[in-house]
């Protein structure tokens, strides 16, 4: 992991504890502290004051796939390849909750707004909505059979965007259950996000391209 000052235009650290591929960070609201989870079935707390690792959190037992700060909180989120997702307490390093439902690796899993909601996707195409107070399921839906690689909510939380190894973006509606697709990409899209108004969602693909859809 490398954090860039954007005025010098360079690399000011690098973190090098991960065994494997890191494959998502977040930060803290704060700024003072990040998260990282890696292929080594581990997730790292780093504070960035120091320029060390306060806490590695252990209890995945596959592939850490993603990890998000839910904002304004000492709590973050992780999936797995173990099909499992984490809540946990980054004061302490301890993992919070387990959520169970997936029957194949998650890819990706992130908070609504409001952050009582999650959701979380698999490598199969199942989308899964999880209450973070009941911790029960709210919905389950499948727009597979190709992978889903990355879910994201719309500013009302009432959308979400769903990047799909189809070459789809499909936009689930929560409150009806409606499913759409956005067609244009030529590969595998790999990632989204809406604009803060929620006027606009861009997506990423392997196709090379980035687009940016009304």
């Amino acid at each position: 992991m490398k954090i860039w000052d954007f005025s010098k235009a360079e690399c000011v650290h690098t973190f090098v504890e991960h065994k494997h591929a890191v494959w998502g960070v977040s930060w803290h609201s704060c700024g003072d502290f990040l998260a990282s989870c890696s292929m080594d079935n581990t997730c790292k707390i780093w504070d960035l004051n120091s320029l060390r690792s306060r806490y590695t959190l252990r209890g995945h037992t596959d592939s850490v796939n993603s990890i998000e700060y839910v904002p304004y909180s000492n709590t973050v989120l992780t999936c797995s390849a173990d099909k499992t997702l984490s809540l946990w307490d980054t004061r302490t390093g301890l993992c919070a909750q387990t959520f169970y439902g997936h029957m194949y690796s998650v890819n990706h899993a992130t908070f609504n707004p409001k952050g009582d909601t999650i959701a979380s996707c698999d490598s199969y195409g199942n989308l899964k909505l999880f209450d973070v107070r009941t911790l029960g399921q709210l919905a389950t839906v499948d727009v597979g059979p190709h992978p889903a690689n990355h879910a994201t909510f719309d500013s009302s939380g009432q959308l979400v965007a769903i990047a799909s190894n189809d070459s789809t973006v499909k936009m689930y509606e929560v409150s009806t259950g409606k499913v759409t697709s956005l067609i244009g990409h030529e590969d595998a899209v790999q990632a989204t996000i809406f604009d803060r108004a929620g006027e606009f969602l861009v997506s990423a693909g392997s196709d090379y391209t980035v687009r940016i859809w009304s």
